[in-house]
C-alpha cells in the first residue's frame, strides 16, 4: 500500500488502483448459497472498483461512484443468478441504530397467519385475494380490507389459531440469527404486525423479541367474532409506534431498522435510517433502501458489519 493507494487483484484477473478517500458506494452481492467469482465478473466487469470477498455468499465491490442509471440493470442482471444487491453510499454499523423494527406476517415468518385461518376453515380464495390487493396497495383503506377478511372468519372456532401456530407457521431463514445479532448490538426489537396478537406473542416468547404490536382477535364463547378490539394497526400505527418507541429511546426515527414486505410497511419505512424490503412487493422493494429476494433476512448482517 502507498499512501491511501493500493493495488488489488480482481477475481477476474486483472488490477485497479482504487483511492480509499474517494470511496463513496459500496456494492454488495449475496447469495443464499454461495457466490462464485465467475458471476462477479460477469456483473461487473464494467464497472472500476475493488472488490472484497467478506464470505462464501457475499462480495461487495467499492468504488467512488456509479451511474444511477445503471442500477436497474445491474440488480436484474444479478437477479438471474439468484443474487441480491445492495447500494450503500456511506458506512453503516449496529452503532447508528438503536431498534429493529419488522413486520410479521411474510417477513419474520413465512406465511400470511389470516390466510391461513382462512385455509384451514374452507375460505383461504375469498380471504387471500383481499390480502393480496391490499399487499400491493391496490386497496388503499388497511382497515377496511381487515374488517372484510375477518367478517368472512366470523364464527370460526378459535382453537384454529393455536393450529395455525403448530403446523404452518415458521420463521424465515435469518430471522432468528439476525434477531440475536441486533440484541447482541444493544438493539430493541419491535414486531409490529397488522396480524394478531396470538401469533406475535409467540414469537416474542419463542424469540426474546422487546416488544411487540398486533390486532386484538375478539373471541367469544370459543369462536371468534369476526372483530378486533380496539384501534386497528395500520401503516399509520405501525409508524406512530415506531416513532413512540424511539422516543422513549431518546432516539430519532432514523435510529430505526424498518423491514417489511407490504404497502402497509412503507409509512414506518419511509422514517427509518434504515429500510429493508423482504421478498416485497414491487412498490415496497422501488421504496426501500435494501431488498432482499434470495438471502434471508440475515442478509443484513454484512451490511451492518
Amino acid at each position: 500500500m502507498v499512501g491511501n493507494e493500493c493495488l488489488y487483484k480482481l477475481p477476474f484477473k486483472h488490477y485497479l488502483k482504487i483511492n480509499y478517500m474517494n470511496v463513496n458506494m459500496n456494492i454488495y452481492f449475496q447469495h443464499p448459497v454461495s457466490l462464485n467469482d465467475a458471476a462477479i465478473q460477469a456483473l461487473t466487469a464494467h464497472i472500476a472498483g475493488q472488490t472484497h470477498r467478506i464470505s462464501a455468499t457475499c462480495v461487495v465491490l467499492a468504488l467512488p461512484h456509479l451511474d444511477a442509471a445503471l442500477r436497474e440493470p445491474l440488480q436484474t442482471a444479478a437477479a438471474q443468478h439468484q443474487i441480491d444487491v445492495a447500494f450503500i453510499d456511506q458506512p453503516l454499523q449496529w452503532s447508528d441504530f438503536k431498534l429493529l423494527a419488522m413486520d410479521m406476517d411474510s417477513t419474520v415468518i413465512n406465511i400470511e397467519c389470516i390466510d391461513e385461518i382462512a385455509d384451514m376453515c374452507g375460505k383461504k380464495q375469498a380471504v387471500s385475494a383481499i390480502t393480496e390487493a391490499a399487499m400491493r396497495g391496490e386497496i388503499t383503506d388497511f382497515n377496511d380490507s381487515l374488517r372484510r377478511r375477518l367478517a368472512i372468519l366470523a364464527g370460526t372456532d378459535a382453537a384454529v389459531l393455536q393450529r395455525v401456530l403448530d403446523e404452518r407457521l415458521q420463521l424465515n431463514a435469518g430471522a432468528q440469527r439476525l434477531i440475536q445479532t441486533a440484541h447482541s448490538h444493544g438493539l430493541q426489537t419491535l414486531l409490529v404486525s397488522g396480524g394478531f396478537t396470538f401469533f406475535t406473542q409467540a414469537l416474542q416468547k419463542r424469540l426474546g423479541l422487546t416488544h411487540t404490536r398486533a390486532n386484538v382477535l375478539t373471541i367469544e364463547n370459543g369462536v371468534l367474532t369476526g372483530e378486533v378490539a380496539g384501534e386497528i394497526i395500520n401503516a399509520q400505527v405501525k409508524a406512530d409506534t415506531v416513532r413512540q418507541y424511539c422516543d422513549a429511546l431518546n432516539a430519532p426515527t432514523r435510529a430505526a431498522i424498518c423491514m417489511g414486505d407490504g404497502a402497509n410497511d412503507l409509512d414506518m419505512m419511509a422514517l427509518s435510517g434504515l429500510s429493508v424490503a423482504y421478498h416485497a412487493k414491487p412498490r415496497v422493494q422501488a421504496a426501500a433502501d435494501v431488498a432482499f429476494n434470495f438471502v434471508g433476512l440475515d442478509g443484513l448482517l454484512p451490511i451492518l458489519g
